[in-house]
């Protein structure tokens, strides 16, 4: 029979919906079984033992991997503690058996019995991190974040002396590791199992600037092979010769950040010392060689989380693993407060010593630091050196400020000048034909004038020349191929645009000395408008450096001419390879 629709009757499209004809679902359906609640583990003391025997043996775990502070003033320390509590509670309602009548409200009811005292344990610990946040917040405690770093005045160049070549050093960081990299590789018996550690540390070694860092495993099979003796040598870059040295030992370092399990700095340093915060641990050696892991205390001095400062150090033994607390470090720990530190603590007291609303209207007086900082060697101890300038930068310093990194004792000198980014640009502009780039600047008392001091390098990573910038006058530039050259050069711009008078051209460091002999080449360039004479004599590789400004006559010498100069060394020695000032000469008389 065929179908057919039929529009109005019950079944058309028109007729409508019915609910009272509607039944959805299975028509018949059957009756759901109630489920049964999980049978609770044992008795509650067994529970509870169980509860507490899971909880610690993940907090040992967790503590073994992750080594917290168990300290309020840390961050990691209520995150140790809000794990506990969670890992308690699951336990808690697993062993319990879940309970779930009443619907969503009867579980929390159940769950909130089960773990009564962790729940209140979280709550303590919220409060205690709402409380700490508050009382550090700088918003309140602005007076107090000023004070973090006492700041003195200071007078360049009465406190500051001219430096002795021997003390500058001449390479940054990045120059340091190749050089490093480069010694270890001529080492067959090291380069295979060994690698460079590649935080070198700045210090004062035997009187001389100098980098110094560990080494570590290549990987974990070779730490696995070599892990008995321990790591055999550390690596010494001298900053003045720019000479690299293995420094072998006659027993392993076994204690270092590259160890594994009991041996590894971190885990041994918290195992020690539970309680304790520390700073990234630094490798520095003392005066005997001996290699050490100086591990600065961080304190927090505000509130709960703010003021971060240094309070003493824990020094380790990377050989033997001795461990001992010191308030006041020995004398020849150079790298006590890091630079990060310092930079911070300034930046506070720049920022708010006017108060906290002054650092956002009005900004009278707000300064900070620029970026970057670099250290130098001053009376056996090392200082960060980092400029100063207002809020709002206009590519320039109102000051800077040299901060001693095993005492933080800090002073503001107050020189307005080029900020360091810009004199690093004037120095590499001398240069530009050969695409050298400048390092960071040091500041130097070049005959009382604040001087930026810098190495220029090539596209290999490793120092070509040097350059010196006024600070207080950055188009005052001069360069040369060894630290006496641009010095020379620089003292001789300094005179010429009237910064100092004629006779304190000379350098400052190493003795005149009188020689004679036969000229066997002479070679001439324009360094900052003034032509040189570069004459080398018989029997020699070094050549002489004569400024036709300084020594007029230098311009009629020639080949075979014998001479008496006067020339100021460097080092001790005349250099096989390189150049030296000279300051004056005269014909000898071949009939005498």
């Amino acid at each position: 029979m065929p179908f057919t629709f039929q529009f109005g009757g019950p079944n058309a499209f028109g007729g409508g919906f019915n609910p009272e004809n509607f039944q959805g679902g299975n028509p018949n359906p059957r009756p759901r079984k109630p489920r049964k609640p999980r049978r609770a583990m044992g008795s509650a003391f067994s529970r509870t033992v169980t509860n507490l025997l899971v909880t610690l043996v993940f907090g040992l775990v967790y503590f073994y991997l992750e080594l917290p502070a168990l300290n309020p003033h840390a961050e990691e320390f209520y995150v140790f503690a809000f794990l506990l509590c969670a890992v308690y509670c699951v336990c808690a309602v697993f062993t319990s058996g879940f309970q779930t009548d009443g619907g969503v409200k009867g579980y929390f009811h159940f769950v909130r019995k089960q773990c009564t005292i962790p729940f209140l344990a979280v709550i303590a610990l919220v409060a205690a991190l709402a409380l700490g946040a508050l009382s550090s917040w700088v918003v309140l405690r602005a007076g107090s974040y000023s004070k973090l770093l006492p700041i003195q005045a200071g007078d360049f160049t009465a406190e500051v002396e001219e430096i002795s070549y021997d003390q500058i050093p001449m390479l940054d960081a990045d120059s340091a590791a190749r050089l490093g990299t480069r010694k270890l590789g001529e080492l067959a018996d090291m380069v295979s199992q060994f690698e460079i550690l590649p935080t070198y540390t700045q210090i004062n070694y035997q009187g001389r600037p100098v980098r110094v860092t560990s080494l570590r495993y290549g990987d974990l099979i070779k730490w696995f092979t070599n892990r008995k003796d321990g790591l055999p040598a550390y690596i010494i870059i001298d900053m003045v010769s720019q000479e690299a040295e293995v420094v072998r030992l006659p027993e392993g370092m076994k204690y270092t950040v590259a160890e594994h399990f009991g041996r590894n700095l971190y885990r041994h340093l918290r195992f020690h010392y539970p309680t304790m915060m520390f700073d990234e641990p630094v490798f520095e050696i003392n005066e005997e060689g001996t290699p050490y892991w100086v591990c600065s205390r961080i304190v927090r001095t505000i509130g709960l989380f703010g003021g971060v400062d240094v309070k003493g150090a824990v020094l380790v033994n990377a050989i033997t693993g001795e461990s001992e607390y010191h308030e006041q470090v020995p004398s020849w720990v150079d790298r006590l407060y890091s630079a990060d530190i310092i930079v911070q603590q300034y930046d506070f007291y720049g920022m708010y010593h006017n108060g906290f609303l002054n650092s956002i209207f009005g900004q009278k007086d707000v300064t900070v630091t620029t970026d970057g900082y670099n250290y130098i060697a001053l009376e056996d101890d090392v200082y960060m050196y980092t400029g100063v300038t207002s809020v709002t930068s206009d590519e320039s310093n109102i000051g800077f400020i040299l901060s001693n990194q095993r005492t933080k004792d800090t002073r503001f000198y107050p020189i307005a000048g080029a900020e360091e980014f810009s004199a690093m640009d004037s120095a590499q502009s001398q240069v530009q034909m050969m695409n050298y780039k400048a390092t960071f600047p040091l500041l130097l008392n070049i005959a009382g004038q604040p001087s930026y001091f810098m190495a220029l390098k090539g596209a290999d990573g490793l120092v070509k020349m040097f350059a010196m910038v006024n600070v207080q006058q950055y188009d005052v530039v001069s360069t040369g191929s060894t630290v006496a050259e641009c010095e020379n050069n620089y003292r001789q711009t300094l005179a010429h645009r009237g910064l100092i008078a004629a006779g304190e051209q000379a350098p400052a460091a190493g003795d005149a000395q009188e020689q004679e002999g036969v000229v066997a080449e002479i070679r001439s360039a324009v360094i900052d408008g003034d032509t040189h004479y570069y004459v080398r004599m018989e029997d020699s590789l070094g050549y002489l450096d004569f400024n036709a400004a300084e020594v007029p006559l230098a311009v009629l010498l020639n080949v075979r001419d014998h001479i008496r100069y006067t020339f100021v060394l460097e080092g001790a020695e005349f250099p096989a390879h390189g150049i030296v000032p000279a300051i004056a000469f005269e014909y000898v008389d071949w009939d005498n």
